[in-house]
């Protein structure tokens, strides 16, 4: 029984020193890394959806100084600097943008590629996918679809990619239009 019992306590004792030591080494690494790329990722993104973040001066100096770095060794020094101007953020009210914006770049990612299925379909199959994309969108000028899905055709069998990209123009125009 005595045994158990020392191997209970020194469970616990483990345990409680783990939370006393804090995050590990590799963890705060992570975390840094993770800010670091939260860092590039704002920069990256317009300005007028940052101004919703109450930054501080500094962070916005920072952020503003970004296209001007040319070299990669500075710019990794950069993001660094960014990521320790971020953790005294409201990180709450940045995560919450940076998802929101995640969230528009897969809606978008998915329209592309719908329209991308939709526009390879109509090349392969001619009229059959031209009605059904019709019945999904009945303000799309019938005409001009067919003629710019016939004029897709024959440039893919040529290998020329002028016209499938019209159609695609096309499906995305309508698409965006039947939206609004």
């Amino acid at each position: 029984m005595e045994n158990q019992y020392d191997d209970d306590l020194n469970d616990q004792d483990d345990a409680y020193e783990e939370e006393e030591r804090g995050p590990s080494k590799s963890q705060l690494k992570r975390e840094k890394l993770a800010l670091q790329s939260l860092a590039e990722r704002m920069a990256s993104m317009p300005r007028s959806e940052l101004e919703r973040l109450n930054l501080s001066d500094d962070t916005w100096v920072a952020l503003d100084e970004t296209p001007r770095i040319k070299d990669h060794r500075a710019l990794g020094r950069h993001w660094k600097r960014i990521a320790n101007l971020l953790v005294r953020e409201d990180m709450a009210a940045v995560q919450a943008l940076m998802d929101g914006a995640e969230a528009r770049e897969r809606e978008a990612n998915a329209r592309h590629h719908a329209l991308e299925r939709w526009r390879e379909r109509m090349i392969a199959e001619g009229d059959g996918a031209v009605n059904a994309f019709v019945e999904a969108c009945p303000s799309v000028d019938r005409q001009q679809l067919r003629a710019l899905v016939r004029n897709a055709q024959r440039d893919v069998e040529r290998g020329k990619p002028d016209a499938p990209r019209k159609l695609f123009r096309f499906l995305r125009e309508t698409m965006e239009e039947a939206q609004d």
